[in-house]
């Protein structure tokens, strides 16, 4: 019996036969609910989670990123992490092949969509990886510095832990170590390099650093909702194709971010009486870290479990053990992305190795041979294979020393080379007075609160806005007034 395809369906040179238009649609909306969370997600929460006179420069830092990041990854970025000529076995050769469309509508190295899906889908995860090192830095990072930093530190950093953990030819990839979505490359790497600059940039004011209470806790909430609702595409698109697995991963997902929050809430509620909504915020983003390295390749009895654990670890190394380290209490790190990302990250890729299963591994990673590849040490120690658990422990810890050292000495080394020409650090003056300052402009320009700087009105004349004189009518309008 003869079957027609429908017309829709019939491959042509606009969807040839190797691409699956429904793979392709996923994995686009997937990289757009990623780059959601960054844009405006993370600039919202960045924005309202800061005092009112950083909000314009905590916003502007996260925006800057992700376009800079843009241009880099189609530029070099995506040919050193993804790229099929190796540079080094850590990473790949960087190149122009993501600007030519020849190359653009060919067939990705992994799934049935063109690189360009691929090229557009790695680059939000990118690009959010900046943005959380930014969390670190925010309210006293020189802008110009922080100009300089993302493109140094995408090519130096990102693309090597990208190339040597998700590339098939990498290192770690080879050796078999299991990052589902980004525990380590974009997690740990970020949670260390933010503290390590943070560390180099040095601290707030002390009286920002004694109390900077939120300048709108509704408006966090509201970045906050758009990082969590993002991280259906941040992990559903990671098997590269709307299959089974990927329905697992987002399930997975909201289960551990939803029982991370209720830990941390309910141990807030324990030791400091009130239920805390950023220690709540803080709980969700810990469940998300955590599960992403094993998303889609553990079940739902161990998603609960990591939540419970990415709830309390994290709380502890934050509300105890970082007043008890020197060095810990010395580094100002402003949304404590080493406790949210590294800490969580690092827990995630240990838990990852403890309970992956052999089964969904096989299907995340396409295998069809033996039970030795991908075996979490639980079910080693349950099937009797416990030197293949106890390996891929092993490797998992191994990814976790790598991506510690790398980022913490190429992150140095690339804010003491910035600092010979751009200082780090904003001057004191900049410091004490925030965004009005630093950029010209207030969050919340109510009347009489907005007015801006000699310099700024000055600029504004060149678009037009003649600041002064419109303040000067009013003012002549407000005097005739009363004289009559």
């Amino acid at each position: 019996m003869s079957f027609d395809f429908p017309p829709t369906l019939i491959p042509n040179d606009a969807s040839p036969e190797w691409m699956n238009n429904g793979d392709n649609a996923w994995q686009l909306t997937a990289g757009t609910m990623v780059g959601l969370q960054s844009v405006p997600g993370l600039v919202i929460l960045y924005g309202s989670i800061v005092k009112k006179k950083w909000a314009v420069n905590s916003c502007f830092m996260a925006l800057f990123a992700f376009a800079a990041v843009l241009v880099c990854w189609v530029g070099w970025g995506y040919q050193m992490s993804f790229g099929s000529d190796q540079l080094l076995p850590i990473v790949g050769k960087p190149g122009l092949a993501s600007l030519r469309a020849s190359y653009l509508v060919e067939q990705a190295f992994v799934g049935k969509f063109p690189n360009a899906t691929m090229i557009f889908f790695q680059f939000v995860f990118a690009a959010i990886t900046l943005i959380l090192i930014a969390g670190a830095l925010l309210g006293r990072m020189n802008f110009y510095a922080w100009m300089a930093f993302v493109p140094i530190w995408l090519t130096c950093s990102y693309t090597v832990g990208a190339y040597s953990i998700w590339c098939p030819s990498g290192w770690l990839a080879k050796m078999g170590m299991i990052d589902y979505s980004g525990g380590y490359v974009i997690h740990l790497s970020s949670g260390v390099a933010g503290v390590t600059a943070a560390y180099w940039v040095g601290p707030r004011e002390s009286k920002d650093r004694e109390r900077f209470p939120p300048n709108n806790i509704l408006l966090m909430l509201l970045g906050a909702g758009l990082l969590w609702m993002g991280w259906t595409g941040f992990n559903g698109g990671d098997p590269y194709m709307a299959s089974r697995d990927a329905s697992l991963a987002v399930l997975n997902t909201h289960v551990c971010a939803a029982m991370s929050l209720l830990t941390w809430l309910l141990l807030d509620i324990m030791f400091f009486v009130k239920p805390s909504v950023i220690g709540a915020t803080q709980g969700m983003i810990t469940g998300l870290v955590c599960i992403t390295p094993a998303a889609g390749v553990v079940q739902g009895w161990a998603a609960m479990i990591m939540g419970v654990l990415s709830g309390s670890i994290p709380w502890y190394t934050m509300m105890v053990v970082h007043k008890q380290v020197s060095l810990l209490k010395d580094i100002d790190d402003t949304m404590a992305v080493f406790h949210t990302h590294a800490v969580a990250g690092s827990l995630g890729g240990v838990l990852t190795g403890f309970f992956a299963e052999p089964r969904l591994n096989r299907i995340f990673f396409d295998l069809t041979d033996g039970w030795q590849h991908y075996m979490g040490l639980a079910y080693g120690l349950k099937m009797g294979h416990v030197q293949a658990g106890l390996r891929q422990m092993g490797i998992q810890l191994l990814g976790i020393l790598f991506v510690v050292v790398w980022n913490i000495v190429i992150t140095s080394l690339i804010c003491v080379a910035i600092r010979v020409v751009i200082p780090l650090r904003l001057s004191e003056e900049e410091l004490q007075f925030g965004d009005e300052q630093v950029h010209g402009e207030s969050a919340y320009a109510l009347w009489g609160d907005g007015e801006k700087l000699l310099e700024t009105s000055k600029l504004n004349l060149s678009h037009g806005f003649d600041e002064f004189s419109v303040k000067e009518e009013v003012i002549a309008d407000n005097s005739f007034s009363m004289t009559c």
